[in-house]
């Protein structure tokens, strides 16, 4: 039952932005490929992490853990997973495409990294399968449309600062949205709750836009 709660939301918005991508869907096998590389992105993220824990040794913090060793590595990985997946292919041939593979390596990851949380023997349990399901899997997908949506102006507007803003943003997003987690002071739920509206208002409107102007539209 665990298994099946850690999988659920991982597949609900991997379903919802499928469905989203109405006018020209993305072959099948694009699509697993994309959720091949976000699973395969926790074995190198776990890897770097290792690495990075070596070389750098250091007690953990709620900056620390937040700014660098959890959204600095993670987003990175993905960013490069995702551009060598897409940039080249011919499949990725409108802008929202972008949103569409974003989506499904950063909900690889997830689903994943959720398997392990839920999983836990001390922390995991239902609790955390609910919590999970409600912020950080949610939170993850917010954090590919994100990229997605900037890798998709700069292939096809050419605006090269819109590749750095693919990294920057959810780079930016995923960070602080783990600090205010980690902190033990309720203070910090006002921005998180800012945060994660404003992450839901600007991937409806990402999407929307994108949708909007799809070359395949009519």
């Amino acid at each position: 039952m665990l298994l099946e709660l850690a999988a659920a939301p991982v597949f609900l918005g991997l379903f919802y932005i499928y469905v989203r991508d109405k006018y020209e869907k993305e072959p099948w096998k694009m699509l697993l490929l994309g959720l091949l590389y976000g699973i395969y992105t926790t074995c190198v993220i776990y890897a770097v992490g290792i690495g990075l824990e070596k070389i750098f040794p250091h007690r953990e913090n709620p900056f620390y853990t937040s700014f660098l060793s959890s959204a600095g590595v993670e987003e990175v990985i993905k960013y490069v997973f995702l551009v060598f997946l897409i940039w080249k292919n011919g499949n990725f041939n409108e802008p929202l495409d972008g949103i569409v593979y974003g989506v499904f390596v950063s909900l690889g990851f997830a689903w994943i990294e959720n398997i392990i949380y839920v999983m836990h023997p001390v922390m995991g349990g239902y609790g955390t399968a609910f919590s999970r399901a409600l912020l950080s899997v949610p939170g993850h997908a917010l954090f590919g449309v994100q990229m997605g949506y900037y890798l998709g102006l700069a292939k096809f507007f050419g605006n090269k600062k819109h590749m750095i803003l693919a990294l920057i943003v959810p780079y930016l997003a995923h960070a602080v949205y783990n600090y205010c987690l980690l902190e033990k002071s309720h203070i910090f739920w006002i921005p998180f709750w800012i945060l994660e509206v404003w992450l839901w208002w600007s991937a409806l409107r990402h999407i929307k836009e994108l949708v909007r102007i799809s070359p395949f539209r009519e």
